[in-house]
């Protein structure tokens, strides 16, 4: 019981201030601009607005505080101490809110915006530094916010607000994004240089089922397609370790620890060769993500329409 009134108690505290800051936010310039002059006829002038809805407005601030801000002399006004205590938070206040109030338009510039773009890891190394440069002979002062992650990881952040859009694999499909696909990527077997299969150069995906494989951890859009094309194939993959990154599992495979399905490397890497996989067909589509019912800023309208433009050709 007693547990059920300290939060209730709490409860009504935290409404208490909810609804105290919506009644004092739209009085707070007003009572900076008369602190600042000193003088209601003056402070209204300035900042044009009726002299009447200005006295009323401090008069009902003051009510709402339980204290008196100013000193009264006719027209003329001065800070108390609490005034002047009260004045120092508000201009930090207004001053934090003007910062964020520019900031935002700056993003939203159409020269000098901001794009807040997320793609996969394996996408990072050619593809996304290409696009970028490309994008920005074009559009030289659009600024990029990049995040490297696998493609649940983005699609949470996208909801979440963090990112404008997103390279991800498979191409997500929900009720809450819009989604299209842009390229189509081959997958490899990537086996150790001195393995059975290495001195061919096509493989069924069959032909490995009795191989440890080393894949990325359950949640990576890459290793739901390696555990549906193995499954297409008649097996379930021995896994024998987990990664977070396709380069790395490349290093595993060149020390002998397994085999892999991964996209093209960027360089090619010794000590493993890339066997083309003939059946089942291994492939990932690539796609471009964003938030449905969004209105997108200048910047993020460019860059969409761009990547848009590069449907087929976006690996090449």
């Amino acid at each position: 019981m007693a547990h059920q009134q300290r939060s209730q108690a709490h409860l009504s505290q935290s409404g208490d201030t909810e609804d105290m800051t919506m009644t004092l936010a739209p009085r707070l310039a007003y009572f900076a601009g008369v602190a600042r002059t000193e003088h209601v006829t003056r402070a209204a002038q300035e900042m044009n607005v009726p002299q009447s809805t200005l006295s009323r407005a401090m008069v009902r601030l003051e009510q709402d505080l339980g204290v008196e801000l100013f000193a009264r002399r006719g027209r003329t006004v001065a800070l108390t101490p609490a005034g002047r205590t009260f004045l120092t938070s508000v201009e930090r206040a207004l001053a934090e809110i003007e910062r964020a109030a520019e900031e935002v338009r700056a993003d939203a510039d159409p020269a000098t915006g901001k794009v807040a773009f997320g793609f996969l890891h394996t996408m990072g190394t050619e593809t996304v530094p290409g696009l970028i440069r490309a994008f920005r002979a074009e559009h030289p002062r659009v600024r990029f916010s990049l995040v490297q992650n696998y493609g649940e990881a983005m699609l949470e952040r996208m909801r979440a607000g963090e990112l404008d859009l997103c390279l991800t694999s498979p191409v997500p499909d929900a009720p809450d994004l819009v989604a299209r696909r842009l390229d189509e990527q081959k997958l490899r077997l990537v086996v150790p240089a001195d393995h059975r299969l290495a001195a061919r150069r096509r493989v069924r995906l069959a032909e490995a089922a009795d191989e440890a494989f080393v894949t990325l951890e359950p949640g990576y859009g890459l290793r739901r397609i390696t555990d549906a094309l193995c499954a297409e194939a008649g097996f379930r993959p021995k896994v024998a370790f987990e990664g977070e990154e396709a380069e790395t599992l490349r290093g595993l495979v060149a020390a002998g620890l397994g085999v892999a399905l991964l996209p093209p490397p960027a360089v090619p890497r010794p000590g493993v060769a890339e066997l083309t996989v003939t059946a089942p067909r291994a492939a990932r589509e690539i796609g471009v993500a964003w938030m449905a019912g969004t209105v997108d800023t200048p910047p993020v309208a460019a860059f969409k329409k761009f990547l848009l433009s590069r449907k087929g050709t976006l690996l090449t």
